[in-house]
Formats: C-alpha cells, sequence, structure tokens
C-alpha cells in the first residue's frame, strides 16, 4: 500500500426480471488511495481503547476512489468484483493480513440504514437507567457471563426488559451498529465501566466513514453516504470477511457518491494483534 495501485473491473449483476436472461453491466474504475487518514486509527487515545477492547490490529478502513455514478440501486454491481481482490485485505486464521484472493461467486449486500446526523440515538439509554447519569453503567446478573452489565444485555438479550427500549429501527442505524460493535469488542475485551468512551469513539468512526451535505437553504444536514454490509461466497462457502460466520466480523463500504470515495470498514472477530498488551491494560 505504500504507492497507488490502480485496478480495473466489470461489474456484473442481474436484474430483479423473472428471466435471468435480461442483464446489464456497469463498469467501475477504482484507485486505491493508501494515504488517505482515519482518525479512528490514528488517534492515540483511540488506539489504545481499541487494545483494550482487543479490536487493534484487527480492524482496518481501506480508502478507494472510482470513476462513475454511483446510485444505491446498483449496489450488487460495485461490490467485490474479481478486481478487488487483489486489493482488498483480510485478517487469516494466523493474524497475518493478506489480499482476499478468492474467486468470489455470489455476495450478500445488505443496505444499512444511515439517517443520523446527531447522537440523539442514544438517549434511551439513559433515559431507562441503562446508564446512570454520571455516565456509570449499571451493573446485573447474568446466568453465563461474570461482571455483566446493563447495555451488554440491553444489546444481546431479546428478553432483556431494557432490549426495545431502542426502537427496531434505531438498532439498524448505522451510528448504533458501530457503536454496539465497539462495545461487545473482541474476543479478550476489557469493558468500560463508563458509557462515554462507548460513544465518543463511535462517533468519530461515525464522522471518518460518513459524509454530509448542509442545505443551502434550510441549512439543514444530511447524510449522503450509502452504507453496504457486504458478504461474500466462493465455491466452498463464506470467504469474506471470515471464513467463520461471527456478529463481530464484519465489512461495511462506505461509498460518497459525490467525491467518488468509498471507506472499507473491517473488523475480524478473534484475539488481537497486541492482546498480551491489552491484558495490562485498566
Amino acid at each position: 500500500m505504500a504507492s497507488l495501485r490502480r485496478f480495473h473491473g466489470n461489474c456484473l449483476a442481474t436484474t430483479n426480471m423473472a428471466s435471468e436472461t435480461h442483464a446489464f453491466a456497469q463498469t467501475f474504475s477504482f484507485n486505491l488511495l493508501p494515504n488517505r487518514k482515519f482518525t479512528i486509527l490514528e488517534d492515540t487515545r483511540i488506539l489504545e481503547l481499541l487494545m483494550k477492547w482487543s479490536m487493534l490490529g484487527r480492524i482496518s478502513i481501506q480508502a478507494f476512489n472510482f470513476d462513475q455514478v454511483f446510485q444505491s440501486y446498483m449496489k450488487n454491481d460495485f461490490v467485490l468484483d474479481p478486481c478487488v481482490k487483489n486489493n482488498l485485505l483480510v485478517l487469516d486464521s494466523s493474524g497475518v493480513w493478506k489480499p482476499l484472493g478468492r474467486d468470489v461467486t455470489h455476495v450478500d449486500v445488505e443496505l444499512v440504514p444511515c439517517t443520523k446526523v446527531s447522537l440523539n440515538i442514544f438517549d434511551p439509554i439513559f433515559s431507562s437507567e441503562i446508564v446512570h447519569p454520571s455516565g456509570h453503567i449499571a451493573k446485573c446478573f447474568h446466568e453465563v457471563h461474570l461482571d455483566f452489565d446493563e447495555l451488554r444485555m440491553m444489546l444481546l438479550e431479546e428478553e432483556s426488559h431494557n432490549y426495545h427500549v431502542v426502537s427496531p429501527c434505531d438498532r439498524q442505524e448505522f451510528l448504533f451498529r458501530l457503536f454496539k460493535h465497539i462495545v461487545l469488542g473482541g474476543e479478550i475485551c476489557q469493558y468500560e465501566d463508563f458509557v462515554s468512551p462507548y460513544i465518543e469513539t463511535a462517533k468519530t468512526m461515525y464522522k471518518d466513514l460518513v459524509s454530509v451535505q448542509k442545505d443551502s437553504e434550510t441549512k439543514m444536514i444530511s447524510i449522503v453516504s450509502t452504507i453496504l454490509k457486504v458478504s461474500a461466497y466462493d465455491d466452498y462457502g463464506l470467504c469474506y470477511p471470515s471464513g467463520r460466520d461471527n456478529e463481530q466480523t464484519f465489512a461495511y463500504l462506505c461509498i460518497d457518491p459525490f467525491k467518488r470515495h468509498v471507506y472499507v470498514l473491517y473488523h475480524s472477530f478473534g484475539i488481537g494483534k497486541f492482546s498480551n498488551n491489552a491484558v495490562l491494560c485498566s
């Protein structure tokens, strides 16, 4: 990634028409942008938190630009074309970053809602006393996990009395998904006693990945990015973002249609690269 690399590819997707003979092709030309910086991977304090949460060394953001107009209906044409496999990095079972390098047979693409321009999506976790006014996360009993708390209970357990304090629509929002991923962390995550590191990190990541615009007349801010959650398959099954399905292993494409940039947020669940150091952090 030390120099700019260029790759080309033809993206082919079938339409939703009954006949499989009707298809269209959309050609995108991509450039890898190796020098694009992201606060989430540069800020010392956030890096310390990622290490504590067992995510450091297992999370990455890659930046590309592209040369064609993008619309959300093109999502299946856009993602994981064979040309991308030589540039898209994944983490293997030994903890080594390498190109995907697989012959992808099909992809599952989920269009992720992304509309939030404030942090009020988190208000219910305060009003429901999942988090105390001080910001301290309320502890609770769990039959399996020791040292559990109401925040993780709300995120994970549908039977929890607090599960529905965040609406189903808001749970699908990209900002809330980032927050949930951060709270749950990696395999040997050390959890926070206060909620602010989670919210502030999610906010920083969101600002890194999502583009906004302001209406010149109303001065209202709106999101312009399209967010796609992607899973890819080869002849043997799931191969991206990993061969093993896990809620904390994910890949999101964050597409800015005006700048024609796409940011690939990737995380692979497991023991982080700096896990031995992370255990010592408090």
